[in-house]
């Protein structure tokens, strides 16, 4: 079989496909969307659009997300285009009774902060099996 230049295999074990972007081919990639549920069916309303993400972007305009710079974490500074829970989920913090559309549960991040975050730390992410 010729070598393919930049292509893997999917990630879920057992499955035969290659894909060139790394992770899981695309079918596996539809599955796992489809099981996540769309914004709203996770709880991403009218609220959320009105009250969460203005307060955050309004109070976090650049990324607050540290990198690891010159020794010590420090900012990256791009403007902020997400709003994220944090310290707690929006899950946790419905399950702990607290109100998940309240800015102060909340950070401003950049696209690149938030993706990396949400794939690393958020149950539920990108991360789906």
């Amino acid at each position: 079989m010729p070598r393919r230049t930049g292509w893997r295999v999917c990630s879920i074990p057992g499955c035969p496909e290659f894909t060139d972007q790394g992770g899981r081919c695309e079918g596996h990639r539809q599955e796992a969307e489809q099981r996540r549920g769309s914004s709203r069916q996770r709880g991403y309303g009218r609220e959320h659009n009105t009250r969460f993400r203005p307060g955050v972007l309004a109070r976090d305009p650049l990324c607050v997300c540290a990198e690891e710079g010159h020794g010590h974490p420090t900012p990256c500074g791009q403007r902020s285009a997400h709003a994220d829970h944090y310290p707690h989920s929006r899950r946790e913090l419905v399950e702990k009774g607290l109100d998940p559309n309240d800015p102060r549960h909340g950070r401003g991040l950049c696209h690149s902060c938030h993706s990396r975050e949400t794939a690393q730390h958020q149950p539920g992410g990108f991360n789906l099996s």
